[in-house]
């Protein structure tokens, strides 16, 4: 059965996107011996949608009222913490999230009533700003990138229509002025982007028909894009991050399937190899963080639910061990899935 779109909508009046961080930057030597992970056999179809644009926002717009984000000093500790940061200001699902160094960006998404949220939205640290708008009628499950000082908001579903597209925006963080840089070799959403040596590496995803393994990557300095080898499977809504100069993908799912494979990309020979595997989902968010690899929530397709639970790499046992788990359970800014292939 599909989930209930709230159930997957990022609460405001929790967390925002819940950038409460884990403290626990420790040595991997140090790591306690890895705790046995549940087994799942974890679906989640695009919703039916016929969304209702939201008014436009003055990009001005501030959250006032916020209250301390950060401890003046964190301290590490192994066992990890969460504490709460201010909420966004829209509440979104099916969006993308990215972060620029100094700051970090939501695009896309709907909101609770199934409407396209365009309003984009900048958060320094301690206050969110609504800092300009989206081109058209909105997203689901796109991909953003930060490279070279723009942001890239890759492909996705139309939220009026359902239909995937491949358009690729270019948001100026210079200029704040949106441009188009070359369309995907084929229309997607669900799909995974990470910048790497340089350029943008995109993965799996799919599109009305069917799941793809297509592994497609941007050079900016030439706006084209060359299909390299493709994923060992065809997956939607598959995570993905660099660590350590390693492209990984981990998880996705294709249908009623979620997969628990880690694949790593090897750019010298063009080919993928196997890594650790993880819990099967899907859309959960995977970031490079404290000299190993986070994996945060997404979605069990066996269970119908949205997990709290949060996974990292233990790098000497080349396992994955449960960190603290998430306050709130949530399917993460990936989105929703791509189709069911017919």
């Amino acid at each position: 059965m599909p989930f209930n779109h709230a159930q997957r909508l990022i609460s405001r009046a929790c967390m925002g996107i819940l950038f409460a961080l884990l403290v626990a930057c420790t040595s991997q030597t140090a790591l306690p011996t890895p705790t046995t992970l549940p087994t799942h056999t974890p679906t989640l179809l695009l919703p039916t949608m016929t969304p209702e644009p939201s008014a436009t926002p003055t990009p001005t717009e501030v959250l006032t009222e916020v209250p301390t984000l950060f401890p003046t000093n964190p301290v590490p500790d192994p066992s990890g913490a969460w504490f709460p940061a201010p909420p966004v200001r829209h509440a979104r699902a099916a969006h993308a999230v990215v972060s620029t160094g100094d700051a970090i960006y939501a695009l896309a998404g709907t909101d609770d009533n199934r409407r396209p949220v365009i309003e984009v939205e900048r958060f320094d640290g301690t206050t969110w700003t609504v800092e300009t708008t989206l081109p058209g009628d909105g997203l689901n499950a796109p991909a953003a990138v930060f490279l070279d000082n723009r942001i890239y908001l890759i492909g996705g579903f139309k939220t009026t229509t359902n239909s995937p597209t491949d358009e690729v925006l270019l948001y100026d963080l210079n200029t704040q002025t949106w441009s188009n840089a070359a369309p995907l070799p084929n229309p997607r959403g669900g799909h995974a982007a990470v910048a790497f040596d340089g350029k943008i590496h995109v993965v799996g995803g799919g599109n009305s028909q069917r799941t793809l393994e297509d592994h497609s990557v941007y050079d900016p300095a030439t706006d084209t894009w060359t299909d390299l080898a493709p994923l060992p499977r065809a997956k939607g809504s598959p995570s993905a991050v660099v660590f350590e100069g390693v492209l990984y993908v981990l998880g996705g799912r294709s249908g009623p399937n979620d997969f628990g494979e880690t694949h790593r990309y090897n750019p010298e020979t063009d080919s993928w190899e196997e890594g650790p595997a993880i819990s099967p989902l899907g859309t959960a968010g995977a970031v490079d963080y404290c000299n190993t690899i986070y994996v945060f929530g997404g979605e069990s397709q066996e269970r119908d639910i949205a997990l709290n639970e949060v996974l990292r790499l233990n790098l000497p046992h080349q396992v994955w061990e449960l960190a603290p788990p998430m306050p709130t359970a949530r399917a993460p800014p990936a989105g929703p899935t791509s189709p069911r292939p017919r």
